[in-house]
């Protein structure tokens, strides 16, 4: 049953980006008045057949198959021709003389055609994208209903009236009930497209901060900035990038970045770290944070040594076209941070402390293709991997630290993937 209702989920989803364009490419107004304008076709070329075919209510027969094929081609142009913005106007000035005509040859106020007035605001308020035009749209609506009432009472003669009774109330009565399934029908689609814009902008958002991170953001508007007695700070950078960069073109420069660096993102993603940002050929993400973890030294490792075979194979497939290649030099630090979100206009969410500047120095003080780590790591994960000390090295602005090497899992099954080889040990 779920399957099925997934299923039917999908195929509206794709019936609803065929008749009123892909979220995805039309801003929220575009497709609004896509919706609106076929919408309003529909409803008066339907209307037709529901009215009687008698001399009296010829004028609104024509008037609704006028008005729905001029809506029609709103649909169009908007729909096909990325018009929207030019109709605005037209569109509504149309809506707005059809509900008046409309409601003359529908007996006035007695036959609920002057209903459709509520609506015809509403659909003109929120397509409407500035105050002045909102405005002048109030005062064109209120005017017309005004002089609709206006003309019934001082000149009743140009109101077409109901023969009996019968034909008043039943004229009524499917007027209002139209106007709330039509109104109904206008708020679902609004709320639609509305929640189509909330996703996207939620998915904009949680791609540049963790999840709980802009959680808090979108409830308080701040981010207070925390205090991690314990993180591991990754930092990547590719050797001899600049010298390769120079011979290579700017497209596809930008493409060998951006393949390397969204794989990376899925191995950060997959052992559960947190991606910070790239700086130029550098790559900086951490673990223990944004939620505390007791494993993310050893994450961090993990996600580096399979950082590390993405990089071996990405190189040999090169080497054999004769293709420039870089190496990576990944340095691994663990400390104390402090983790905040910056930025008004532009959210970033960034670490500071000296446990950043060190993971810096370790990636700088490291050598190419291999994975160097600090004492305070090494501490961390010496019993789940094969390390090689390099003694004491001169660290920039640091003095000499102890560094390590980190060679390979202590467990090995080739058959499983790198992220998974020490699961016994854990």
């Amino acid at each position: 049953m779920c399957r099925d209702l997934g299923l039917m989920t999908t195929t509206i989803d794709k019936l609803i980006r065929t008749l009123f364009g892909d979220s995805r490419l039309l801003a929220l107004e575009h497709r609004l008045f896509n919706t609106i304008t076929l919408l309003n076709a529909v409803a008066n070329i339907a209307g037709v057949f529901g009215l009687h075919k008698t001399d009296d209510h010829r004028f609104v027969l024509i008037l609704q198959l006028t008005a729905g094929f001029l809506f029609l081609s709103f649909y169009y142009l908007s729909r096909f021709r990325h018009y929207y913005r030019e109709l605005y106007w037209p569109f509504s000035i149309t809506i707005l003389v059809f509900l008046f005509a409309n409601a003359l040859g529908n007996a006035g106020s007695e036959g609920g055609a002057h209903y459709y007035f509520i609506p015809a605001l509403s659909i003109a308020i929120i397509l409407s994208n500035r105050a002045s035009s909102t405005v002048v749209a109030i005062c064109l609506y209120v005017s017309a209903s005004a002089s609709l009432f206006i003309v019934e009472w001082f000149r009743p003669d140009w109101v077409t009236r109901f023969a009996s009774p019968a034909d008043r109330l039943v004229d009524a009565s499917t007027n209002f009930a139209f106007v709330q399934i039509f109104t109904g029908i206008l708020i679902m689609v609004l709320a639609k497209n509305l929640n189509q814009e909330r996703n996207k902008s939620d998915r904009l958002l949680l791609n540049i901060l963790p999840d709980k991170v802009a959680q808090e953001l979108k409830r308080t508007d701040r981010v207070r900035p925390l205090y991690y007695d314990s993180a591991t700070v990754l930092f990547t950078d590719m050797v001899g990038f600049t010298r390769i960069a120079e011979s290579m073109l700017p497209e596809e420069l930008i493409e060998e970045l951006d393949s390397c660096f969204s794989y990376f993102d899925s191995i950060i993603r997959k052992h559960k770290l947190e991606k910070i940002k790239t700086i130029g050929d550098s790559y900086m993400a951490a673990g223990g944070l944004p939620e505390s973890s007791r494993t993310h030294a050893v994450d961090c490792v993990l996600a580096a040594l399979e950082i590390q075979d993405y990089m071996v194979k990405m190189m040999e497939t090169r080497q054999a076209s004769n293709r420039p290649c870089w190496q990576l030099r990944i340095g691994i630090h663990t400390g104390p941070v402090v983790a905040g979100v910056i930025g008004r206009e532009k959210f970033a969410y960034d670490i500071w402390g000296d446990t950043v500047n060190i993971a810096s120095r370790f990636e700088s003080s490291g050598s190419a293709g291999r994975i160097n780590i600090s004492s305070t790591t090494y501490e961390l994960v010496k019993d789940m991997f094969i390390c090689e000390p390099r003694g004491r090295i001169s660290a920039k602005g640091k003095g000499e630290m102890e560094m390590y090497f980190v060679n390979a899992p202590l467990r090995d099954d080739p058959d499983r993937g790198v992220s998974t080889r020490i699961e016994a040990t854990m």
